[in-house]
Order: structure tokens, then sequence, then C-alpha cells
């Protein structure tokens, strides 16, 4: 194989607010809990039927991780598209080794968007950006 991809794509909702957590370095990570649903009919009964996949995602980003703490409540409409990544640790009571996958939205390779009405929708739309607005890089 001459390449490959690695890139996860979704659209759900947040099942709880984000969880922040700061390092000593000063970094930070945001964890979300994302929920994604399908729907159909079934052929049998006629009765609609519902799926729910939860999804585990990691942001370390910390332009994406500001916008998940600053703005991401549950219940929240997201797109996140990042890579699948899978890490293990050994479980503190059994010894054994224990593994996760989640999508991560890493600098330079992720993106974070918000998909719910603003809930300010009465203010002017022709205010000019904040001056101390980050640059575009930092995110």
């Amino acid at each position: 194989m001459s390449g490959s991809l690695n890139k996860a794509t979704i659209i759900g909702n947040l099942g709880k607010d984000p969880e922040i957590k700061s390092f000593q370095n000063g970094g930070k990570v945001a964890n979300l809990t994302v929920a994604t649903s399908e729907s159909w009919k079934d052929k049998e009964s006629g009765e609609r039927k519902e799926r729910t996949e939860w999804h585990r995602v990691c942001i370390v980003n910390p332009g994406l991780v500001e916008v998940a703490q600053k703005y991401l409540k549950k219940g929240a409409k997201v797109y996140i598209e990042g890579r699948l990544e899978t890490r293990s640790w050994k479980d503190k009571e059994t010894g054994k080794d224990r593994y996760t996958t989640e999508i991560m939205l890493r600098p330079y390779s992720g993106e974070l968007v918000m998909l719910d009405a603003r809930k300010d929708d009465a203010a002017p739309q022709d205010n000019p950006p904040p001056t101390d607005a980050p640059p575009i890089d930092s995110f």
C-alpha cells in the first residue's frame, strides 16, 4: 500500500459538559463524549428504531480546548474531525492492561465546528472582531 489515511468525522451531540484538565506545564486537554444516532423503520414491525453510538473525543489543540471550555455545553451539536488513536494503561485495581480508542484533535490536525445557533442572536452582526482575538494560527 502506497499510503494510508486515518481520519474520523462525526456530527453529534455532547452527552455532558466538556471535562477540562490542566497539566503542570500549563497545557490543557478537553475530553468530550459525543453521541451519534441513526434511525430506521423496522421491516417486520413497522416501528421506528434508533441506535446511539458514544464517541470519546480528546482535544489537545490549545485553541480548540479554549473554545470547548468557553462555549460547549451538554447537548451542543458539533462537527468533529480528527484522527483515531488508541492508548493503553494499567488498571490500578486489577493490574490488567486497558485500552481505549478516541478521536484526537491535535494542533494542526483537527477540526471542531459548533453547529448550534448562537445564543445571542439579537446582537448586531456588523460588529468588528475584538482586537485581542488570538491569531488564526493558534487554532
